[in-house]
């Protein structure tokens, strides 16, 4: 069980000094620290090392993170048998938290090294998801835990982000508000016929760079979840389209219907509802962060992200290609014209000036 820190009164306090004196409470005062490179997010993350101990401190602050949300999705895939990083100190009301540490071993600096085992660390990934889907939501009253739902309301709320960031920076003004009703009202339309009665607790950012090997664990304990604080109750498909539809990484061709298949196999799901509901949250998925990462340069000052945008745009466009999204592939053949389209895969030299 994690300790809990004291009421901590750190309102005259500096960001740092709020840090030091909950090191000093969880007893890691002495220890050496080196910052970790950061995400997208206000979080920030440090290494502490004291002597052949070392532990992740997270500095999330309270006025832009939610803490608390971490530590109920740790606590709940923890209690689901999954590997969570534990809390060995909680300081959630302060936004900072002391995690055990994985290591630096990701999915991703994994392949970086050894391309070759793309197939199998993926097929490794795809069963864990399986067993979620397996257990539904069956751990969810025992652990005490608590999720929204990923209901038709947030859905519309991520997709709309493409039509507020994205769309004004492509389209002249009087096309780009026209362009902006019809996908509002397209997407209203395919939301309107989703299923989306919740089946799973959806992890939300299940990539490369979110999963942790653990060389000393086996079976699906062996991958370590990071980056989970925004979990909800949803469709399996959704965690499938963040592993296999990285915005960071190509993944091979074979190794995605390989394991699409597998998914199918391994839940006895039926492979064309799988299909059609994996384009469906792909389509979802990929405009939101078509919209996230225009909004990260142009209100957040993080161009680097603008160069991932025409890995994502390729996505979305494949995602189009299913039937059952005919109407939104309309609205893209429609508003979204090939000069249109070269301005979307040039998005970082057509807003910064850098190739």
């Amino acid at each position: 069980m994690a300790a809990t820190m004291a009421a901590l009164d750190t309102s005259r306090l500096t960001r740092e000094d709020a840090i030091r004196a909950f090191l000093a409470r969880a007893g890691w005062a002495d220890a050496a620290r080196d910052p970790i490179p950061g995400d997208a997010s206000f979080r920030r993350y440090e290494r502490l090392r004291r002597g052949a101990e070392s532990a992740i401190l997270m500095d999330a602050p309270p006025e832009r993170e939610n803490t608390r949300a971490f530590v109920n999705a740790q606590r709940y895939f923890a209690h689901a048998g999954y590997s969570a990083p534990t809390i060995l100190f909680d300081g959630a009301e302060k936004g900072l938290l002391l995690l055990e540490d994985f290591g630096d071993e990701s999915v991703s600096s994994r392949l970086r090294a050894a391309p070759q085992e793309e197939g199998a660390i993926y097929a490794d990934a795809v069963t864990l998801l399986a067993g979620v889907a397996g257990q539904g939501l069956t751990h969810l009253e025992t652990s005490g835990c608590h999720f929204a739902p990923y209901d038709a309301a947030l859905l519309e709320q991520e997709v709309m982000l493409l039509a507020q960031w994205l769309l004004p920076e492509i389209l002249p003004v009087g096309q780009a508000v026209e362009a902006v009703e019809a996908y509002a009202e397209t997407w209203r339309g395919l939301l309107a016929q989703a299923e989306l009665a919740p089946q799973v607790v959806t992890h939300r950012d299940y990539h490369a760079d979110n999963l942790f090997l653990l060389a000393n664990r086996q079976g699906v304990a062996r991958i370590g979840l990071l980056d989970f604080q925004d979990a909800v109750l949803g469709r399996p498909a959704y965690d499938l389209v963040s592993l296999l539809e990285d915005a960071r990484r190509d993944v091979a061709p074979g190794v995605v219907a390989e394991n699409l298949a597998r998914f199918a196999a391994l839940t006895g799901v039926d492979e064309a509802a799988l299909l059609r509901e994996y384009a469906f949250y792909g389509a979802q998925r990929n405009a939101k962060i078509l919209g996230i990462f225009t909004r990260l340069y142009r209100r957040d000052g993080k161009p680097r992200y603008l160069g991932m945008v025409p890995r994502v745009w390729r996505y979305f466009e494949h995602n189009l290609t299913h039937p059952a999204l005919a109407p939104l592939k309309a609205w893209r053949e429609r508003y979204i014209t090939p000069p249109i389209e070269a301005r979307i895969l040039h998005l970082q030299q057509a807003l910064t000036g850098e190739a």
